[in-house]
């Protein structure tokens, strides 16, 4: 693997794209990171819960938000609106969804979110 490497997200090795949804992925040696959009809308347990099949999100976030708002209900009682500028770590176990009528995009560099989500 050579000491320097870029990857870019509009010309990713995969895309996704449940139900309101597009998550960009790409990979470098061990490092996988995907770009998430997700649109006006866009609720958690309706775009993306028929398929993940489980009552609430299961992975863990890592991310960097770049535009518009998720808000984020956890299972433990713990909630927030994650807006631009923000970096965040969100523990499985929880629901979201887009606030008002902007894209949210967010970069993820949790391996295993990108990977699965």
């Amino acid at each position: 693997m050579p000491g320097v490497e870029t990857l870019n997200f509009d010309s990713p090795e995969e895309t996704r794209a449940p139900e309101k949804t597009r998550v960009d992925v790409v990979r470098a040696g061990n490092t996988t990171a995907a770009r998430m959009v997700l649109e006006p809308g866009w609720v958690w347990s309706e775009c993306v819960k028929p398929v993940a099949g489980t009552d609430s999100c299961q992975a863990r976030h890592v991310g960097f938000v770049q535009s518009g708002t998720l808000h984020v209900t956890h299972e433990d009682g713990s909630e927030a609106d994650l807006t631009v500028g923000d970096a965040y770590v969100i523990e499985p176990g929880h629901d979201a969804h887009v606030v008002g009528d902007e894209q949210f995009v967010a970069y993820e560099f949790e391996p295993r979110a990108a990977e699965e989500y």
